[in-house]
Parts: C-alpha cells; sequence; structure tokens
C-alpha cells in the first residue's frame, strides 16, 4: 500500500509552498517521496517535479483553443486527466515501490465540491492503484480576522470534506502571518477548535454588510456546528517551527 496527500485548497493559500516543505521535510527524515503536479496552471514550480500534468494538457493551450476562461479552462482540464487517466496511472506507477506521494491539485475550490471530475481521478487512482490518500485542505490563517471570512471557510472545508470523501485534515497555513492582520476577536484556540460559534454572532453585527445576513449566518453556523466535523492544524513556515508543524500533519496524515 502506497500512502500519500492531496493537497487542496484555495488560491494563495500556499499548496504549492507547502508541497515544497513537505517534500524537504520528508527527505530530511530519511522518506523517499515524490511530488506529482496536477495543476495546469502552476509553471512556476519550487520543487522538483515527478509527474507534471503540463507534459499531458497546458491551461493556456486550452484557454486559447476553446475560448474558455482561466476557471472553465481548469474545469476542462480536469475532464480531459479523467479521461485520460491511463497517463497518470502510467507515470505513477514506477513510484509506488517506496516514495511517498504529495499530489498538487489546482487552487479552483469548485473542483472540489461542485464538479466530480478531481474526485473521479483519486477515486480511480485510489482503486487501481491501492493508494491510501489523505486530504490536506489549506486556508489562509488570515480569513480569522474577519468573521464572515471566517465563517466561509468553514463551509468551504465542510462542504470539500463532504464531496470529497477522504481522510481529510484541515491546516491554517501562513500563521506566522497572522498577527499582521490585526488582533484576533478571540485566542487561537477558538479557531483551531472550532468552538461555540454563537460568540462570533456579537463581532458579525458591528457590521452593517453582514447584520443584515444574521439568520442566514446563524443557520450556516448550526449546520457546521452539527456535522462537528471541521477543526484545523496550523502551519508556521519559519524555520524554528517548520519542522514540528510538518512532523504533526505528516502523523495526522498517517493516522488518518
Amino acid at each position: 500500500m502506497v500512502f500519500g496527500q492531496v493537497v487542496i485548497g484555495p488560491p494563495g493559500s500556499g499548496k504549492t509552498t507547502y508541497c515544497n516543505g513537505m517534500s524537504q521535510f520528508l527527505s530530511l527524515i530519511g522518506r523517499k517521496v515524490a511530488v506529482i503536479n496536477l495543476d495546469p496552471a502552476n509553471d512556476s514550480l519550487p520543487y522538483e517535479c515527478a509527474v507534471n500534468i503540463e507534459d499531458l494538457v497546458k491551461l493556456s493551450d486550452v484557454m486559447v483553443e476553446h475560448s474558455l476562461g482561466p476557471n472553465g479552462g481548469l474545469v476542462y482540464c480536469m475532464d480531459y486527466l479523467e479521461k485520460n487517466i491511463d497517463w497518470l496511472e502510467a507515470k505513477l506507477e514506477p513510484l509506488l515501490k517506496d516514495h511517498y506521494l504529495l499530489f498538487d491539485f489546482p487552487g479552483q475550490v469548485e473542483l472540489f465540491f461542485l464538479h466530480s471530475n478531481a474526485k473521479n481521478v483519486i477515486m480511480k487512482l485510489i482503486k487501481k492503484l491501492n493508494l491510501r490518500l489523505t486530504a490536506v485542505h489549506l486556508i489562509d490563517a488570515h480569513l480569522c480576522s474577519d468573521p464572515g471570512k471566517y465563517i466561509s471557510a468553514l463551509l468551504l472545508s465542510l462542504s470539500t470534506m463532504l464531496h470529497l470523501e477522504l481522510p481529510h485534515i484541515n491546516v491554517l497555513s501562513k500563521i506566522d502571518l497572522i498577527e499582521s492582520y490585526g488582533k484576533l476577536a478571540f485566542n487561537l484556540d477558538f479557531y483551531t477548535d472550532v468552538q461555540d460559534l454563537s460568540y462570533l454572532q456579537y463581532h458579525l453585527d458591528q457590521d452593517p454588510r453582514s447584520a443584515k445576513y444574521r439568520k442566514l449566518t446563524k443557520e450556516l453556523c448550526e449546520v457546521i456546528e452539527n456535522f462537528s466535523l471541521v477543526s484545523f492544524s496550523t502551519l508556521d513556515i519559519q524555520v524554528h517551527r517548520i519542522c514540528s508543524d510538518f512532523s504533526s500533519i505528516h502523523v495526522k496524515c498517517l493516522e488518518s
């Protein structure tokens, strides 16, 4: 059985940086690791790529050929990858003996809670190659500084967990920058443990834009709490914390 991570999250949440850091951490502890880039829009990779989707399909070519925008182009690329899954399986075959796999997926969030192509690709790989994969979902920690955005992040995390149906770890990335976004309304534990969300209501009511959606927000918070699935690990990319944070996430992936 081969282990690995499916790294997902909104654009700018740090997926590629995470894959680069995790691959370095795994190499340091003596594990062979292979990073698979499945983001056809990512043309600047800081890590050595074992498999690159651009060898199969390029977003820029798709956009020109089919007159699509970036979002439509990414949906097309995932659909094309699903239809040519044999290509990816053949590329992965030499890595299955002794490598830990990191799949760097696109940042278009609709691919992971609305469309089925990315999920189908993952499920086919699990079934055919006997992979044991954990989804690592990155969320930018700056969303904690805005109660409305934080609730949106919780809802996105929950929707993604339910759609993918994989062992799942949510990560607040860029936690080293969180102080630069202003003072948080609550301690960090409140946001990582997803405690009683009713405490956010007061802060939401202070914003006229959020106050008029008070009832909707209350219902969304209840949905999140009723499922009781969402919590977060934290990731600080600074040198003095990086090994402990990556180690913690890696252990959780193995336990999942």
